[in-house]
């Protein structure tokens, strides 16, 4: 804690700390990067569901390709077995003709006076010609067997090729689709580690403003004041929203932020807080005042909004009081980046202009 050495000035340009300009520009490259990463993150899951479709389709392929490979592989094997089935018969056909050539030298005579009799001489001849037809119409049938089998496995050869083409031809597509979604992801990664990088340097630049801001307060005769565990009536449950994302307020403020307190002292005191969502800066907040009939001064009274307008966003304070000395005691949360309540005590220059919510 620091006595006061006197009147406290404050430049507005020094208020602004010129580490404000920095932030704001490097928030703004913070947002391209996260809105990129985004975009980049969405277009790996649609190109993630593509490659899923492409392997889903290849599978498919290979499931007909197998079925393809197993018919004809069977028919192969068929082939082969109708190839021995007619060597067989045709072997058999062979010896029934030397037969039928052997008894083909013995005259009809010779073969009767061989016979016990005309019966047997006639069965003889019978059985030669009937077995003889038998085989002679089996090898009709295999050989027609034969031709199918060869012609339908030409078919399915036909079939494994142009399956086996298709198949070649997704798993490249596939392989093309998985080199694009690393890609991706990996854009993705980069831009998620820029966005790191450059919210190191706001945290870095915050903590250079906070010190610059607590040296200043020190040189100028600054007085920080302790106490008020209840940070000034700040709703206890507010305190634990987040300082990287906005949690609006009732009355559209970031909670944590010095407007969000500001406009809950106003409210509490006077109940006519207007809803200052969507524009509602510090440094906006004189002119949201005068567009409202709200009175605006260069005097601080007990129970103001003292505004000050420098950097990117400004600052605004609740005045409890104006001390015999003519300085402001105020109570104030985020001064420091820090999201949390502190109570000073600064000369009234601190501020441009002072808001009178209560007339």
């Amino acid at each position: 804690m620091v006595a006061i050495a006197g009147s406290l000035q404050i430049s507005h340009s020094a208020y602004a700390d010129q580490y404000d300009d920095q932030i704001n520009a490097i928030r703004g490259q913070v947002n391209q990067y996260q809105a990129k990463a985004s975009e980049l993150h969405a277009k790996a899951d649609s190109l993630q569901v593509a490659l899923e479709t492409l392997t889903a389709e290849k599978n498919a392929i290979q499931a007909q390709l197998d079925l393809s490979q197993a018919k004809f592989d069977k028919l192969t094997n068929d082939i082969a077995v109708n190839k021995k089935k007619l060597a067989d018969n045709q072997d058999a056909l062979g010896a029934i003709i030397a037969d039928l050539y052997i008894d083909g030298k013995v005259s009809p005579l010779e073969m009767l006076a061989s016979s016990k009799n005309v019966g047997e001489y006639m069965d003889k001849h019978e059985y030669q010609s009937s077995v003889s037809q038998r085989l002679d119409e089996t090898i009709g049938v295999v050989k027609t067997l034969k031709v199918q089998l060869e012609k339908d496995q030409k078919a399915v050869e036909l079939v494994l090729s142009d399956q086996k083409i298709q198949k070649e031809a997704k798993v490249a597509k596939e392989t093309e689709q998985q080199q694009l979604v690393a890609q991706t992801k990996g854009e993705e990664n980069a831009y998620h580690e820029l966005t790191a990088q450059k919210n190191g340097e706001i945290n870095k630049l915050r903590s250079q403003q906070a010190a610059a801001i607590q040296s200043r307060a020190s040189s100028s005769g600054y007085k920080s004041l302790g106490g008020d565990p209840n940070r000034g009536g700040y709703p206890a449950q507010w305190m634990n929203a987040s300082m990287s994302s906005c949690s609006s307020d009732p009355w559209g403020m970031c909670k944590r932020q010095c407007v969000s307190y500001t406009a809950f002292k106003v409210d509490q005191t006077y109940g006519n807080m207007p809803f200052w969502g969507g524009h509602g800066n510090a440094n906006q907040w004189g002119n949201n005042a005068r567009a409202a009939g709200i009175p605006v001064s260069a005097t601080p009274k007990a129970g103001t909004v003292g505004v000050q307008y420098s950097g990117a966003y400004g600052h605004v304070a609740w005045v409890e009081s104006v001390n015999a000395d003519g300085s402001l005691t105020i109570s104030q949360f985020n001064a420091n980046w820090s999201g949390d309540f502190s109570r000073w005590v600064v000369d009234r220059s601190f501020f441009n202009e002072y808001i009178y919510f209560g007339g």
